[in-house]
């Protein structure tokens, strides 16, 4: 869950949620939907603007989350709330396949990141060409 302090910042036409807004000393810091932040310390005003051209089509980005073991798999996002953030393994689009599920706590922890690699690159020696 988000500190008390947190203000949530959502889209004025569709109400969309698309972070939140903390005080930081005589201004504030934006939020990301993942509870990362977005900004440094600006005023109230480029906080709102920051989040608003952010948007939230990033989200659907491939991203990479880094396992205990020291693996790293690459994931999709398929669910953030203010409790937890839900990814799964990327299935390249195939509705027939079924790949595991990380719940991960709110805010994302670190271990989940974008994306570094080549999108293109199924796995190591493996292209989708």
């Amino acid at each position: 869950m988000p500190p008390q302090d947190w203000i949530e910042h959502r889209r004025p036409d569709d109400r969309e949620r698309l972070g939140w807004i903390r005080p930081d000393g005589d201004g504030f810091v934006a939020l990301d939907a993942l509870g990362r932040a977005a900004t440094g310390t600006v005023d109230w005003l480029a906080a709102e603007e920051a989040l608003e051209e952010r948007g939230l089509y990033w989200l659907a980005d491939l991203w990479q989350l880094d396992l205990p073991d020291g693996s790293r798999e690459r994931v999709r996002i398929v669910e953030v709330t203010p409790e937890r953030v839900v990814v799964k393994v990327d299935d390249f689009g195939a509705v027939d396949v079924v790949t595991a599920s990380y719940v991960l706590p709110f805010p994302a922890p670190d271990v989940l990141r974008p994306f570094e690699g080549d999108p293109s690159t199924l796995g190591p020696g493996l292209s989708s060409s």
